[in-house]
């Protein structure tokens, strides 16, 4: 059984501890629940040293997986209904631990701090579990052996994850796979993005894929973002959780509202409606209000913050996809501060981490270079990403949009197709290729050409 608080090992001394880590931990995580789905995949209550912070990271890992928030309140409340308040030092000592540390934006170092102790703690149980055994005559050899070889490798799963998967396992897992798209043809295995051109060319959105979708400003990207996050939530009935670090929620809301009841932005905008567009407006509102999309407009937050954000709505609802707009306003960690270059490699391997880790697909909206306007030919490259490097290598999916009415807005003898271009310059899984939508400026729409007409 592991050691209870202040419990001494048989040479006599103190075993492996911080309970300054602890405390700091517990504190950080009652100023901020946000930091909690990070720090229930590094500790679990027994990896505490004094007993009081194990009962307490329980109760707030009860809270959690209700879905209830985790602070001063809650706590004191679930502890009190589990008679176990008095045992931790009643209120008081709650209340202590919020005062303990100013913020929680260390929460993930004291966690790893105390998992390293508890790790040398359950090294130390088990070599002197091992060296008694070794001592008594009548053990078999290869009995301790084995015995010995279970309890370290027990361990080692704490530091040493076996994330492999034996072949025989994978094999039956793409028959079946197979299997359902032979009886299903034409069955999309990704979600629908509500453009059929570009289902076709991609086979939808999939998961643990990061769609990196650049043009330079004004090009339309955040509108078809929106379109995406809209179809996405309403075709597929998958949570959408879009951060959007440049528009706030409110626009973004009247925007798909816009889309959705066929009212000019505009006149939407400035209240000049007719009565049959209103009613179309309340009509729409009806229709959105069982739409799963979560917004969050936080102007300023680093990858990091984004995980644990998106780890938390992922608990909360059943997101599948998330949508960044856009990656280069994400703040890098202070570890590579003035290093541009550095950052955004963080940033976009923080992303496909983040696809992979909750396994959907994560689009990332990105800026790009101004190059593209001073050449010949202005269709957009890879190479117009900014700090296109890390982007690129990190990126299933790139797709690039280009409008030549975007080029040609002040010539007075052209005419305005509305034409988008969709590029897709990168395409881990399939083909690339182009795919035109006609974009509807009024009402902020993209929307599949109409094939008749060609």
């Amino acid at each position: 059984m592991e050691e209870t608080a202040r419990s001494k090992s048989p040479s006599g001394r103190v075993p492996p501890q911080d309970v300054v880590a602890e405390k700091s931990l517990l504190g950080a995580i009652m100023l901020s629940d946000t930091v909690l789905p990070e720090i229930l995949t590094i500790l679990k209550p027994k990896d505490f040293y004094e007993e009081s912070h194990q009962i307490i990271f329980q109760a707030m890992s009860n809270l959690y997986n209700q879905s209830r928030p985790v602070d001063l309140l809650t706590i004191t409340s679930e502890l009190k209904a589990s008679k176990e308040l008095k045992k931790i030092g009643g209120a008081p000592y709650l209340t202590e631990l919020t005062n303990f540390v100013p913020t929680a934006s260390h929460a993930k170092a004291y966690a790893e701090i105390i998992e390293k102790a508890s790790v040398r703690r359950k090294l130390i149980k088990a070599g002197t579990e091992i060296a008694n055994k070794a001592y008594e005559d009548d053990a078999d050899v290869n009995n301790l052996v084995g015995a010995a070889e279970k309890q370290l490798f027990e361990v080692s799963d704490k530091i040493v994850k076996s994330d492999y998967t034996p072949m025989d396992e994978l094999l039956a897992d793409a028959f079946d796979r197979i299997e359902k798209l032979r009886e299903n043809k034409g069955t999309l295995r990704g979600l629908k993005t509500g453009f059929k051109d570009l289902d076709k060319m991609t086979a939808g959105l999939q998961k643990g894929d990061l769609i990196i979708v650049g043009a330079r400003p004004g090009m339309g990207k955040t509108t078809f973002a929106q379109n995406i996050a809209y179809n996405v939530a309403s075709i597929n009935k998958k949570g959408v959780l879009f951060f959007s670090m440049e528009m706030g929620k409110n626009e973004i809301v009247d925007r798909m509202i816009s889309d959705v009841s066929g009212v000019d932005n505009w006149k939407m905008r400035t209240g000049n409606l007719s009565d049959d567009e209103f009613s179309r407006i309340g009509d729409a509102l009806g229709e959105m209000d069982e739409i799963p999309i979560y917004i969050d407009d936080t102007s300023s937050m680093n990858v990091m913050e984004l995980r644990n954000k998106a780890r938390r709505a992922m608990h909360d609802h059943d997101i599948g996809i998330v949508v960044v707009d856009y990656l280069q306003l994400i703040q890098g960690s202070d570890r590579y501060a003035g290093n541009r270059v550095q950052e955004v490699t963080e940033i976009s391997r923080g992303l496909k981490i983040l696809a992979r880790e909750l396994e959907i697909p994560v689009i990332a909206l990105a800026q790009l270079s101004r190059n593209v306007t001073g050449r010949d030919d202005n269709h957009p490259r890879l190479s117009d990403l900014r700090e296109s490097g890390s982007i690129e290598q990190d990126a299933d999916l790139v797709i690039l949009m280009h409008s030549e009415d975007y080029y040609h807005k002040s010539d007075d003898n052209y005419e305005e197709n509305h034409i988008t271009e969709l590029l897709i310059a990168k395409h881990r899984h399939g083909a690339v290729g182009k795919i035109e939508l006609y974009f509807h400026p009024e009402l902020l729409r993209f929307m599949s050409l109409d094939k008749t007409r060609e």
